[in-house]
């Protein structure tokens, strides 16, 4: 079972529209969608889809229509009590696939949320196979929050995997190896923010992205998963590491991209699949979701692991 942890849930609303964003100027958009969303939600989502079991654990009004949505589409959702509106993303999509994002903050966290989230995944690690802390912190959350949690949840039977950004990442990558998870998900740009790099370079580079990640590695990090747009993705483990391209995909929409990346590799992990599998299953999900509209998240049968092309990477200078 893979539990999700999202703590600053938000109503995604992708608008698509005909032409290149115009700024100051008046457009018609060809659709909106709108959806449930969040890292950990839509991680969520997919185990649905692929039959795979999950509880995603975030913080809201159990009759919010948020709560409402996720139950409705199958998926078993142990909202936490939390007074205030939820945020609203708002994603515009160009006909190229460009995205731009405009994420609100979300309502004010309370010290009495923050223990009641942790006790709701401390209590349910025992019986999971994964728990996923990911996304952004909400307003009020201290930065470590995440930190702190990879040490709560340390004992139990799952094991943790935390795709975050900005300054809850730089608190946890501060805090090692004492808040080492068994995974982290970083994607180039993240990648280069804490290690001196320069986000183009890794993003463009396999080889200097899973070099940049080793050093995670030797702070206590099992399993780093770096995902690179167009230029694929990276594992690296403590057995080695390898690149996968992915195939030809028309970019519809990145929003979410991420998120499917993460969870083929879990998937691939749960079904017991070597780790250049599981690397493939990651990209593919990645590419399925890419060409999809809004957030949408592929179903197996649109996943298409095996026109992945994986080569293992010698991290030797020179190699």
């Amino acid at each position: 079972m893979i539990v999700t942890l999202t703590a600053n849930p938000s109503h995604d609303r992708t608008v698509n529209l005909a032409g290149p964003l115009e700024r100051g100027a008046v457009q018609r958009a060809e659709s909106v969608i709108s959806q449930a969303g969040g890292k950990g939600v839509n991680i969520s989502r997919a185990c649905v889809a692929a039959d795979q079991p999950t509880i995603a654990v975030l913080p809201a009004a159990k009759d919010d229509p948020f709560v409402l949505e996720l139950l409705s589409a199958g998926i078993d959702c142990r909202p936490v009590p939390h007074e205030g509106d939820l945020r609203v993303n708002v994603t515009i999509t160009e006909p190229d696939g460009t995205t731009t994002k405009l994420n609100s903050p979300g309502p004010q966290a309370t010290g009495r949320l923050l223990d009641e989230l942790t006790e709701a995944l401390v209590r349910r690690a025992d019986t999971a196979d994964w728990v996923v802390l990911a996304g952004s912190l909400p307003p009020g959350a201290p930065a470590e929050w995440y930190a702190d949690l990879v040490t709560a949840l340390r004992g139990a039977r799952a094991r943790v995997a935390v795709d975050t950004s900005d300054a809850p990442l730089k608190a946890l990558v501060d805090a090692l190896p004492t808040s080492a998870p068994h995974l982290m998900k970083p994607n180039g740009e993240e990648l280069a923010s804490f290690t001196g790099h320069q986000s183009d370079e890794l993003e463009s580079d396999p080889w200097a992205a899973a070099s940049a990640a080793r050093d995670l590695i030797a702070q206590g990090v099992e399993s780093v998963l770096v995902t690179l747009g167009p230029h694929g993705a990276v594992l690296v483990t403590g057995a080695g590491a390898w690149h996968a391209v992915p195939p030809p995909t028309t970019v519809v929409s990145t929003v979410g991209a991420g998120d499917s990346s993460l969870f083929g590799y879990l998937l691939g992990d749960v079904t017991r699949r070597d780790p250049d599998q599981r690397l493939a299953l990651a990209v593919a999900y990645g590419s399925a979701a890419a060409g999809l509209p809004g957030t949408t998240i592929p179903r197996p049968s649109q996943v298409r692991s095996d026109l992945v092309q994986v080569a293992r990477l010698d991290l030797t200078p020179g190699g």
